[in-house]
């Protein structure tokens, strides 16, 4: 077959395709014609052999459905309203390809981050058994009053006048209760912490 240039563009051919869109014989030149333009345009554009086959497809399909209400406009050229049509279905092709990618990776990224939560909370969990831990030993090595002051003022969240007269102490005896407290249970945090890592 020769070459198609814009000035031989069929204007039958066309013409036969408008009115009779359910020709096959039209179809398979028109097919015939411009299918390896098509394909030729999309491999010079770097798209690899059966991406380009597959918009070459898609752009016959999307023409049969447009040419019974196509007309041709002398005054423009075919082959450049075909490349435009071509470059908007790659352009579907590369998006609806970008959505697929993004849609697979979606439960892998639930699942990192699920495994992120998991973790975390295994470490808050572990961290928990060790203040636990720590909490029991400090709560044997200091004297009832001052772990009552500590514990109320720490996780009661009484404040040093209420603890004071609820256990009948002086306040500041309220405050070097806890401070002691929580300074005898910061060091045993770390020794469990350390005897963890071994």
């Amino acid at each position: 077959m020769s070459r198609i240039d814009d000035s031989q563009t069929s204007l039958t051919l066309m013409e036969r395709l408008r009115q009779f869109p359910w020709n096959a014989e039209a179809w398979d030149r028109f097919v015939e014609l411009y299918r390896p333009k098509i394909y030729a345009w999309c491999r010079a554009w770097g798209i690899q052999e059966a991406d380009a086959e597959d918009v070459a497809q898609d752009v016959i399909t999307k023409l049969t459905q447009k040419m019974a209400s196509f007309q041709y406009d002398r005054t423009r050229c075919f082959r450049a309203w075909l490349k435009t049509i071509t470059q908007h279905t790659l352009s579907d092709l590369m998006a609806s390809r970008s959505r697929a990618l993004l849609e697979a990776s979606i439960p892998i990224l639930r699942s990192i981050e699920a495994r992120a939560d998991l973790e975390k909370r295994i470490g808050e969990l572990f961290d928990r058994e060790l203040l636990d831990l720590a909490i029991g030993r400090v709560r044997d090595r200091v004297a009832s009053l001052t772990w009552e002051a500590f514990r109320l003022t720490t996780f009661e969240e009484y404040s040093g006048a209420e603890a004071s007269k609820l256990l009948g102490i002086p306040i500041t005896s309220v405050f070097v209760a806890k401070h002691r407290v929580q300074k005898i249970l910061k060091e045993e945090l770390v020794k469990l912490e350390e005897s963890q890592g071994e």
